[in-house]
């Protein structure tokens, strides 16, 4: 794919400025808002439990079935009707990978059924198929099971799988697979502004990225701002 120069003020709008971790404390939130604030970001994605929160204009999105995916589809469902209850804007919900693994893509579609019909239109719904677990066909296969299902876009990672985050070449799978219909998220270990820029030219619509700043500021440093 080939796109205009992006600067930073552009990039920062394909980002979910993003605070997962664990230990994150409401004082920790506090600051990511006000950091996504600043750097002109298009959401912030932090942890159900912190919901609802004050974005400050910013788009809100969360998680479901965190990390790991091996939640009940009711739970999931319960989980991000909850969440969209008090106020997200986007719902990040992870599928249940094993069951990818195994060829059984219509229970992963019917996974991703349940949670969309928490998540109702307008609201968002991405889909955390875990790439790096799952080999090239078991990408097409679970990326056709989220479009069947409704979502609005798949997401490459939760970035706390050991297998690792993001890649290009699974960004390009799921983009000739979906790409122009559903939406693509690149996330987890998206790090660098050479990273993000090769996620954009592979078909990455969105980002997810925890360290913004040091990325957009390596954009302004290359461009030579």
């Amino acid at each position: 794919m080939s796109h205009e120069p992006l600067d930073s003020t552009a990039l920062a709008q394909f980002v979910d400025h993003t605070l997962l971790k664990p230990e994150a404390t409401r004082a920790d939130v506090e600051a990511l808002i006000t950091e996504g604030v600043a750097l002109g970001v298009y959401s912030v994605c932090i942890s159900p439990s912190f919901l609802p929160v004050e974005a400050r204009g910013l788009k809100v999105a969360t998680v479901c079935g965190f990390p790991s995916g091996k939640h009940r589809s009711e739970v999931k469902a319960a989980e991000a009707a909850q969440s969209v209850a008090d106020g997200a804007d986007e719902v990040d919900m992870v599928i249940d990978v094993g069951a990818a693994k195994e060829g059984r893509f219509e229970a992963v579609q019917a996974d991703i059924a349940a949670v969309r019909a928490a998540v109702p239109a307008p609201k968002v719904l991405k889909v955390i198929i875990e790439s790096a677990a799952l080999s090239d066909h078991e990408i097409v296969e679970v990326c056709r099971a989220a479009e069947a299902a409704g979502a609005d876009f798949v997401k490459t990672s939760t970035g706390f799988h050991p297998t690792g985050g993001a890649s290009v070449h699974a960004v390009r799978i799921m983009a000739d697979t979906v790409g122009g219909r559903l939406g693509i998220k690149a996330s987890g270990g998206v790090r660098t502004a050479g990273d993000a820029l090769e996620m954009i030219e592979a078909g990455a619509t969105r980002l997810g990225l925890s360290g913004t700043a040091a990325v957009l500021a390596g954009l302004e440093a290359d461009a030579g701002y």
